[in-house]
This record gives structure tokens, C-alpha cells and sequence, in this order.
């Protein structure tokens, strides 16, 4: 449970490389579409190539298209792909050892953010880029 925009932005890459239905696709039309710099998008689709759910393909007509069905890519394939692997929450959270409070108050939150990721991890997992297409479908134009 992070506070930054990779997963979502991941998600909206991936929902507009489904909406351009196997056509290659540049990082240029991809961040006009997110509306953030192609180098942002590059970053992303280095991770998505990486961890097999996009593929590039280089040319005059090259680009990046989905690797894989949409039913295929659950949003738990995607949040893995873009997110550290550090502990939520806690990076920087060092409390006083001395205290009664500071003592123990790691360990309680460490269980705490566990079953709260978990939970997030099990949802992410129940849902699949097929679901996101069928709900963009609907108020997505027919033009691409």
C-alpha cells in the first residue's frame, strides 16, 4: 500500500494497449493518453517487459503491445511488476527501543499492514485486465 502512481498509471498503460486491441502502440501515444512525459512511460513498460506482461518490438511500425489475454493479467501481475518489494508503512519508521511504546509498537504494526496487504494482494488478484476493458468498453469511443 503505497502513496505513489506507478500501479495505477501501470493499469492505465496496460487498459490502453487492450483498447488498441494487438495494434503496436508508442510510449509518445501512451503518455498522451496518461498525459505525463514518454520517459515516465518508458520506465513502466521496462517493468511490464520485465515481468512478461508487455512486448516491444522495434521498427518504423514497432511498439509495445500486451503480451498475453486480457484474462490473463490480474492487477496483482501488474501491482507486482511496478511496486517495491519493501515493507509498507515502515521504511523509515525506527521508534525509541527504550521506550515501553517504541519497544513494541514495530512488531504490532508489522501484523497490522500484513493483513491489511494481504487483503489488498487477494483483490488484486480476483481482478484481471478483462474486467478493467469491460468496464472502459462501455464509455471507451469505437476509434483508436
Amino acid at each position: 500500500m503505497y502513496s505513489n502512481s506507478r500501479f495505477a498509471v501501470s493499469v492505465h498503460v496496460l487498459a490502453y494497449l487492450a483498447y488498441k486491441d494487438g495494434r503496436q502502440t508508442t510510449s509518445a501515444e501512451i503518455a498522451r493518453s496518461v498525459n505525463t512525459n514518454p520517459v515516465v512511460i518508458r520506465r513502466l513498460l521496462a517493468a511490464l517487459i520485465k515481468a512478461r506482461l508487455v512486448v516491444a518490438h522495434k521498427g518504423a511500425h514497432g511498439g509495445f503491445a500486451l503480451s498475453s489475454a486480457l484474462e490473463n493479467i490480474s492487477l496483482l501481475d501488474v501491482y507486482r511488476a511496478v511496486e517495491p518489494a519493501d515493507e509498507p508503512g515502515l521504511a523509515r519508521f525506527a521508534p525509541n527501543s527504550k521506550c515501553p511504546v517504541g519497544a513494541k509498537i514495530e512488531a504490532i504494526l508489522r501484523a497490522a499492514f500484513f493483513k491489511a496487504q494481504a487483503a489488498m494482494e487477494a483483490q488484486l488478484a480476483s481482478l484481471t485486465l478483462q474486467d478493467v476493458h469491460q468496464q472502459l468498453k462501455p464509455v471507451c469511443s469505437g476509434r483508436h
